[in-house]
């Protein structure tokens, strides 16, 4: 999936940014870094739909009454 993907490339960029720093970090952190960051775009994703499905609701609300005043 994309969204695994991306966070897993974030994820090797802050390796990359703790790493030219001289520092380093356990491979399990970055593993669990990667999973919250996929947690963070599956509840953005959610929060987005859950508007969108609001929206859609209030436009078929809107659309049963249009059609109960139809002429």
């Amino acid at each position: 999936m994309h969204r695994t993907k991306h966070a897993k490339q974030i994820a090797d960029r802050f390796r990359g940014l703790v790493e030219s720093a001289n520092h380093t970090l356990a491979d399990e952190h970055y593993d669990e870094l990667t999973l919250l960051i996929e947690a963070g775009i599956d509840t953005a994703l959610v929060e987005k739909l859950e508007k969108m499905a609001d929206k859609l609701l209030e436009l078929s609300h809107s659309v049963r009454n249009d059609a109960e005043f139809f002429d």
